[in-house]
């Protein structure tokens, strides 16, 4: 018997399904980069931080829909709590009220600067003025007095605190933008640095924040002292070390 001759090509043939096998997998990889953020299958749309067609590309990342909604709230935040802050210094009735006021101005100093850079380096709009909420927020502060004032202005500026602080951190958890990453720290940071402040004066109408939260509307103009029986001596502040 005969042996058979040997099979020649084979070297070949396994070389050239190698190549392009290289090829496919290179033409995949080109396909997806330039595949819509809106079509890829691990940014389910409803996810927090979900890509979609309203996801930027950046050099720093992809900039989503909810990073730029917090782009936005920070800034907005901005244009109108440092008011609130000026105002408190000069109308709160306890040190506590005036020292809330004093680190409301000094942190959205901080925070607005902060977010006025991100914006220009990722090329997004920010708003110059408060929004219909906040400017009723302040009118509701300057008809008060005494220390009516200090109660609407604890338990306004604790809900504006509560509205922003649950955004961040969410930005935190699912943004894929090193800048908003960074901004995202230092606003849960900051803050949460406001609501212990807020806290302390002892005029903050929790179920008023509570419901208004949970509802998404503004609070009463004129928020009630609690009940004799419920009422607890305010926490002494204790601003954080450094300041």
């Amino acid at each position: 018997m005969r042996p058979r001759p040997p099979v020649k090509g084979r070297g070949i043939v396994s070389g050239t399904g190698l190549i392009v096998m290289c090829l496919a997998a290179t033409l995949a990889a080109l396909v997806f980069s330039l595949w819509p953020y809106s079509d890829r299958p691990e940014t389910a749309p409803g996810a927090p931080g979900a890509l979609s067609a309203q996801t930027l590309r950046t050099s720093y990342g992809p900039l989503s829909a909810l990073d730029q909604e917090f782009l936005v709230k920070v800034r907005l935040a901005g244009l109108w709590e440092p008011s609130a802050g000026r105002q408190a210094r000069t109308k709160g009735t306890t040190p506590a009220v005036r020292a809330a006021g004093r680190r409301l101005v000094e942190g959205h100093r901080f925070l607005d600067e902060r977010v006025r850079g991100a914006a220009a380096q990722l090329n997004v709009t920010l708003p110059d003025t408060p929004d219909d909420q906040q400017k009723r927020w302040l009118t509701t502060l300057d008809e008060a007095r005494g220390a009516e004032y200090d109660r609407r202005f604890a338990t306004v500026l604790r809900l504006a605190q509560g509205q922003l602080f649950p955004v961040a951190a969410q930005v935190r958890a699912s943004t894929r933008n090193s800048l908003v990453r960074d901004l995202a720290d230092d606003a849960t940071t900051t803050v949460l640095d406001h609501i212990k402040a807020l806290e302390a004066t002892g005029d903050v109408d929790y179920d008023a924040v509570a419901r208004d939260l949970a509802t998404g509307s503004t609070p009463p103009a004129s928020a009630p002292p609690p009940a004799p029986s419920q009422t607890l001596p305010p926490p002494a502040f204790r601003p954080p070390p450094g300041q």
